[in-house]
């Protein structure tokens, strides 16, 4: 689950984010977040099938275009980190370390210099 997990759970609830975690497709999430794992999911396993259609998808959900930027923009760089840890063997602290972390993370989100604050 990683770092985004520990923040996840902090900040939807250790429920919520066991349902996430059981199948995020019936988790009691709301419509727009919902919409953007769908929408972030498919850029993630089948890029090559995106179309407008899934953007609109997303935006009919209420999430605006900077969200759903915002939202794209970090799952690249996870994606980007998580290929590049499983390569070259990078170790992943504790899952007690992560949620230590969590409320940091959350409260400056994934600005760069928030990061090297960090």
């Amino acid at each position: 689950m990683g770092s985004h997990g520990a923040v996840a759970s902090y900040a939807l609830g250790e429920e919520v984010w066991q349902a996430v975690v059981d199948d995020w497709r019936t988790a009691p999430l709301s419509p727009e977040l919902s919409a953007t794992l769908v929408f972030l999911e498919k850029l993630t396993l089948r890029p090559d099938e995106l179309e407008p259609a899934d953007t609109e998808a997303v935006y009919a959900a209420g999430v605006s275009q900077q969200a759903l930027r915002d939202a794209a923009a970090v799952c690249g760089m996870f994606n980007m980190i998580v290929r590049l840890a499983d390569s070259l063997g990078w170790d992943v602290p504790t899952w007690d370390r992560l949620q230590q972390r969590a409320p940091a993370m959350l409260e400056g989100g994934y600005v760069m210099r928030a990061i090297g604050d960090r």
